[in-house]
């Protein structure tokens, strides 16, 4: 039996390289667990989203935990996902593509949003991490990269799989990006409730455009401006997602998502 291929390391693919039939077009993100670029398929002669996991979580566990992410990515189709819509082994790459949004909701941030965008980008984004979580997977990564603005406008969340398998593979405690990590997922012990956590700093930052920093003590900066945007029933929601301590959180993004359906009712800003 033949030994199977190795990984190459990680690089950074050149503009207008080839990797099998997609023509790399522009280095789109530079992350902790992958590389994802602009690519054209040559074949289908459309404009995909290219992600390459480092070399380093191409081990026999990334492996297996990869193929079962891959087979609940195709089992849990839903419009605030970003699917998977391709994944293959390539010249000693692993190679994922997915269809190519707008924007990340980060460059979305960088501009004013109105106050319809804005409640809509909440109502999907608590959508999307319930809809995750039902499906008993814990994010580990929420931060406004991992959301994709689509036509509509639509947000799709992403990486759903990925932080999960790397967080297998690193044996290591703080998997996630810093400044959205909750306190016990920096310890190493991620859950539903640290994927609410780091829900609840996005939404302070998207209101506020600013992001609370550790010790997370409240209120936080810039929480006057909190105080003028959002009534005081979504306040009390974002507080309770950021508590210090995980029991004191809504239990998962269910939990939050209905919490804050009994005040969407009403205007939040």
């Amino acid at each position: 039996m033949m030994s199977p291929r190795p990984f190459l390391p990680t690089v950074r693919l050149r503009v207008r390289s080839r990797l099998g039939k997609y023509r790399i077009e522009a280095c789109l993100a530079e992350g902790a667990y992958s590389n994802v670029y602009r690519a054209y398929d040559t074949i289908e002669c459309i404009r995909i989203a290219l992600k390459i996991p480092h070399s380093h979580l191409a081990n026999e566990i990334f492996l297996d935990a990869f193929r079962q992410e891959a087979r609940l990515a195709a089992k849990i189709q839903h419009p605030l996902f970003l699917g998977l819509k391709d994944a293959s082994i390539i010249d000693g790459n692993f190679v994922m593509t997915s269809q190519l949004g707008i924007e990340s909701l980060a460059d979305r941030l960088s501009r004013r949003l109105s106050s319809r965008n804005l409640t809509l980008f909440i109502d999907q984004s608590l959508e999307a991490l319930a809809t995750l979580h039902q499906h008993n997977i814990v994010h580990c990564d929420i931060k406004p990269e991992n959301f994709i603005l689509f036509p509509g406008p639509t947000l799709r969340l992403a990486d759903f799989g990925i932080a999960r398998m790397a967080r297998h593979t690193l044996n290591a405690s703080g998997s996630g990006t810093l400044g959205y990590m909750a306190p016990e997922q920096a310890m190493g012990k991620p859950s539903f409730r640290s994927d609410v956590f780091a829900m609840g700093l996005l939404h302070y930052r998207m209101i506020t455009g600013h992001l609370p920093e550790y010790p997370f003590t409240w209120p936080p900066p810039h929480y006057a401006k909190l105080r003028r945007k959002a009534y005081p029933e979504f306040i009390a929601i974002i507080r309770k997602s950021l508590e210090t301590s995980p029991r004191h959180r809504f239990r998962d993004g269910g939990v939050l998502y209905r919490a804050y359906l009994n005040v969407r009712k009403r205007v939040l800003f």
